[in-house]
């Protein structure tokens, strides 16, 4: 028997731990960077607080709050550090699909007695698995960004099973975190290092023919079954991407944070008793960017709450969650992170001052990070889903439209 969770918590006190983590977050931001994942006692803040368990079902010692209240601890936890931010959401996530797919057998013995599980994942299908008798499955291959990889007590994955896509969930025992995280120009503290599989044995129950892209979800699924909830019975790629905006807003709330803070401390250079702050241009700069910022999280927050009821919905029989209503939800978060984006790199960036550009800027460190969620979303994932969108009202055929470039 699993564990009960922390008994009493509840959403805002467990919001609040992560608003009162945000000084201690700033303080190690360096050091993230230099370890190329969070230290220790970050992990432990995390482990006290709860946050991995956020999306858990209490059946395995899980809180099994919402995802609105998920959303809501990483845009805290971003706007203290970003990478860790990032690399929080990558990790704590995933059990949401492990317990929406995988059936009572496996969950029992993936969470075992103590309820223990953060697990990296990828959606791209990389390497091979092989049947090993009836019971087990071979894996052998190396999965790339596997952000959360260091703390990561699982590996949910995908791979490819004689031309089949395959859905598996392998323990920290069947594979190896590679030291290849370095170099990147932002997000250097997520832990996004490849792991490596040779020929690890895995039981067949550990293994799904489906996508994490195309879950078996529609009028229920194996988890919203076992327990009792909808939330376990919701698609992934929007998830994904609210996952990315959570972060990505964070991370433009901690550049005005940071932006303020510039502004005060400026002196202005003919005139040294004043500060840039009682410039107008400066105000009017905040003012600028924190109303873009309030309304992605605004977006962020109703669209969370369209997913929760589009799983209630699908379980209900009132309307399945189909690929259609997934794509709208999707581009509605990728747009919230595209806004906060836009107005940190248009505004707090630019005008901030060429210092704080900076090697070892706070400033320079969220223009950095947030470049690399662009280069990471925009590019490769936006095109797409605005073709899929325009393509699914039109009445026409989106599905070979691919999300993964």
């Amino acid at each position: 028997m699993t564990a009960a969770p922390e008994t009493g918590l509840t959403e805002r006190e467990i919001i609040e731990r992560a608003v009162a983590l945000r000084p201690a977050l700033l303080a190690r931001q360096a050091e993230t960077e230099r370890l190329t994942h969070y230290p220790e006692d970050t992990h432990d803040d995390f482990l006290k607080a709860g946050f991995y368990r956020i999306l858990q079902p209490r059946r395995y010692g899980g809180h099994e709050f919402g995802l609105p209240v998920f959303y809501r601890v990483v845009v805290e936890i971003a706007r203290g550090c970003p990478s860790t931010g990032w690399a929080l959401s990558l990790t704590a996530a995933h059990v949401l699909q492990a317990c929406t797919v995988f059936d009572e057998k496996a969950q029992d013995e993936l969470f075992g007695p103590d309820g223990d599980f953060r697990a990296a994942s990828t959606v791209a299908p990389v390497g091979i698995a092989q049947p090993d008798g009836p019971d087990h499955v071979i894996l052998d291959g190396t999965w790339p960004y596997s952000s959360g990889a260091p703390y990561s007590t699982h590996y949910l994955g995908q791979t490819l099973r004689a031309g089949t896509p395959v859905l598996f969930v392998a323990p920290r025992s069947a594979w190896t975190v590679l030291d290849d995280w370095r170099g990147a120009l932002g997000l250097r503290g997520t832990g996004s290092n490849s792991i490596r599989m040779d020929q690890a044995r895995v039981p067949a129950h550990f293994t799904r023919e489906t996508s994490l892209l195309d879950l078996p979800v529609e009028g229920g699924s194996v988890g919203s079954t076992l327990h009792g909830n909808p939330m376990y019975a919701g698609r992934a790629p929007s998830f994904f991407h609210g996952e990315l905006a959570a972060v990505m807003i964070g991370t433009a709330y901690a550049a005005a944070d940071e932006y303020a803070r510039i502004v005060a401390a400026r002196p202005l250079l003919l005139e040294p008793d004043r500060t840039r702050a009682d410039l107008h241009d400066y105000q009017r700069h905040l003012g600028e960017a924190l109303g873009v910022i309030h309304l992605a999280e605004a977006a962020l927050r109703q669209t969370s709450e369209d997913w929760m009821e589009a799983c209630r919905r699908n379980v209900s029989g009132e309307a399945p969650f189909t690929a259609v209503e997934d794509n709208r939800l999707a581009l509605t978060f990728l747009n919230a992170g595209r806004m906060a984006w836009d107005v940190l790199q248009g505004i707090l960036f630019r005008t901030a001052g060429s210092r704080h550009a900076r090697d070892g800027e706070r400033m320079q460190r969220y223009f950095r990070d947030a470049a690399t969620y662009w280069t990471h979303v925009g590019p490769g994932m936006y095109e797409p889903l605005l073709r899929r969108v325009g393509c699914d009202t039109l009445g026409l055929p989106s599905e070979d439209i691919a999300l993964i470039p």
